[in-house]
């Protein structure tokens, strides 16, 4: 039930592809605060793109966002500047970041006037905020320290950045979220239209699904270590 589709192992072939990058930007004068501000900033632009209803742009931000994001830690582990202050500000942006991409993906739904997307983008963003908090907060007190938490459940942050931007991409391919004509029914375009809602519906439906049972996964797995009182 605590398993998670990306194993430590995965994650530690991944820390090692990303070094040599990671190393080239130390060489360039960059720290990893710096890449971890400028994947932020990425996010950022990424989440305007949403708003301005421009998904597939959104989704290569995304896309690019996820994969800058192993630099920052690759880069203190390779030149032994790994610290607390680092590793907070990583997980603060990180979370920022996804955060600022929802309310994106919320503002480019009510521009396209297409309310439940909104209402799902805002449950997936509360859904995973409290993957993010349960570890936080147990790991604060002391339960499965170290990096632990991250590979219990379905989805942690890796799989719904994954699920997001395949959704993002599906999305800009059926059209995004045109209005529809009501006086062209026959025309190509409107099976279009119900698509692109559709991709995004099952998109923001099934990232609020699979991190609200992460966080009862989450959850579970701290109880288990918690003697009965």
């Amino acid at each position: 039930m605590s398993g998670s589709i990306v194993s430590p192992e995965l994650r530690a072939r991944l820390r090692g592809a990303a070094t040599p990058i990671a190393l080239g930007f130390g060489r360039l004068g960059l720290t990893p605060n710096h890449l971890t501000l400028i994947g932020f900033g990425i996010a950022v632009v990424g989440a305007v793109a949403a708003a301005q209803q421009a998904w597939l742009l959104a989704g290569v931000l995304l896309i690019f966002g996820g994969v800058f994001d192993l630099f920052d830690g690759a880069l203190a582990r390779a030149t032994g500047t790994a610290s607390r202050l680092g590793a907070f500000m990583d997980s603060v942006f990180d979370r920022a970041g996804e955060a600022i991409v929802y309310v994106g993906i919320i503002a480019g739904c009510l521009r396209a006037d297409f309310r439940p997307g909104a209402i799902l983008a805002a449950a997936a963003m509360a859904a995973a905020f409290m993957v993010s908090y349960i570890r936080a907060k147990s790991e604060g007190l002391g339960f499965t320290t170290g990096t632990g938490m991250a590979a219990i459940g379905f989805a942690p942050r890796e799989i719904r950045i994954v699920i997001l931007t395949l959704g993002l991409l599906l999305t800009a391919l059926a059209n995004g979220l045109q209005q529809p004509d009501f006086g062209m029914v026959d025309d190509p375009s409107w099976d279009l239209w119900f698509a692109g809602r559709s991709v995004l519906t099952v998109t923001l439906g099934l990232i609020t699904i699979l991190a609200t049972i992460t966080a009862i996964q989450r959850i579970v797995h701290v109880t288990r270590q918690t003697p009965q009182e």
